[in-house]
């Protein structure tokens, strides 16, 4: 895949609990610094017209391999850094090469 075809930018967000100092425990998404992105909007097939019709939209989020990116699991969401939509991640997959991860992914929905 030539560079240039990653021309969005993500933001990879991680869980963070953190107490705040009464007790309490505070939820919070910590940011990383933007990486180059593909991002593929699902438009065919059944389950995906399905999804679409629950008002969430499948998209396929497609980085280079990296270290930090081989360590992003299901449990973070990335946001894109123009628009600053979000997307709930769901297992990564490599390619067959392992020069690039794509994540299969929603956006709409529960956040988080």
């Amino acid at each position: 895949m030539p560079a240039g075809v990653l021309r969005e930018r993500v933001i990879f967000e991680q869980r963070s609990t953190q107490e705040d100092g009464a007790g309490n425990y505070v939820d919070e998404w910590v940011p990383s610094d933007p990486v180059a992105a593909r991002i593929q909007y699902l438009k065919a097939g059944e389950e995906v017209m399905g999804q679409r019709l629950s008002g969430t939209q499948p998209v396929i989020i497609t980085v280079r391999s990296s270290e930090f990116t081989r360590s992003v699991t299901a449990a973070w969401r990335a946001r894109d850094a123009r628009s600053g939509k979000t997307f709930n991640l769901a297992a990564p997959r490599p390619d067959e090469r392992r020069a690039y991860i794509d994540f299969l992914a929603t956006s709409g929905g529960a956040d988080g």
